[in-house]
């Protein structure tokens, strides 16, 4: 990954890169967060609103550097671009194999993970479903939309049987684009390779009443052990 804006990269500070997805799709911004004591390096994929720098993004590899897990995170080329709209799953999952060879170039002692928010997460699913992703062992979901809001279906859960590693669900289970009585069966048909953690009380962006006694933050601290101890079971 060459282009390095920074020196270091530690728990506090993230290095900036430039990766090249290939064809006309052209570069797109990475930053890779690797704590001292890393274990696994997760390539982390943004949700359909949001980029690599948003602040939630920001957190939750924060979050997984305290539990010992690096990340590689990357934009889609629409959110480089500025556009507001999704790109189309060629386009995304085709990034989403090139960040996955980045992040086997840069932490190459580092055993891979991959997934991300929301959209970023099923479009990870996607692409490892079409063809394995090299060296990612286990597919990690922040919020997997299941569907969209108010329209409850599980089409987009069909091509998840053809992922051929581990699959951990995150889930809030005031989630509007995954309701559990749906979701709860599509995991259980995916068999023991599939795990589902839910965070009670929680939308799709993890976020918690104040009744709840607990920060987002907080949150996706107790998110990120359950990644990690998930990951440490993958051997």
């Amino acid at each position: 990954m060459p282009g390095a804006d920074s020196d270091s990269a530690t728990a506090g500070a993230a290095r900036a890169a430039r990766l090249t997805v290939g064809g006309e799709i052209g570069e797109v911004s990475t930053l890779l967060l690797r704590p001292g004591d890393a274990r696994w390096l997760l390539v982390l994929a943004h949700g359909a609103g949001t980029d690599l720098r948003h602040r939630q993004m920001e957190a939750t590899a924060q979050a997984l550097a305290t539990a010992g897990i690096a990340t590689l995170r990357y934009n889609f080329p629409s959110k480089e671009s500025g556009s507001g709209r999704p790109d189309s799953a060629p386009v995304a999952t085709a990034t989403v194999r090139a960040a996955v060879r980045a992040a086997a170039e840069a932490a190459p002692d580092l055993p891979l993970l991959a997934g991300g928010r929301s959209f970023g997460g099923r479009m990870t699913s996607t692409a490892a479903a079409a063809a394995p992703l090299p060296g990612v062992r286990g597919l990690v979901f922040f919020g997997f939309p299941l569907h969209p809001a108010g329209a409850p279906g599980v089409a987009r859960a069909t091509h998840l049987a053809a992922v051929g590693v581990p699959l951990l669900f995150v889930q809030g289970s005031k989630d509007r684009l995954a309701e559990l009585s749906l979701l709860r069966p599509v995991v259980e048909r995916l068999g023991a390779g599939a795990t589902l953690r839910v965070v009670e009380d929680a939308d799709h962006s993890f976020h918690v009443p104040k009744r709840t006694g607990k920060t987002d933050d907080e949150v996706l601290l107790d998110v990120a052990g359950w990644v990690a101890g998930w990951a440490d079971q993958l051997g």
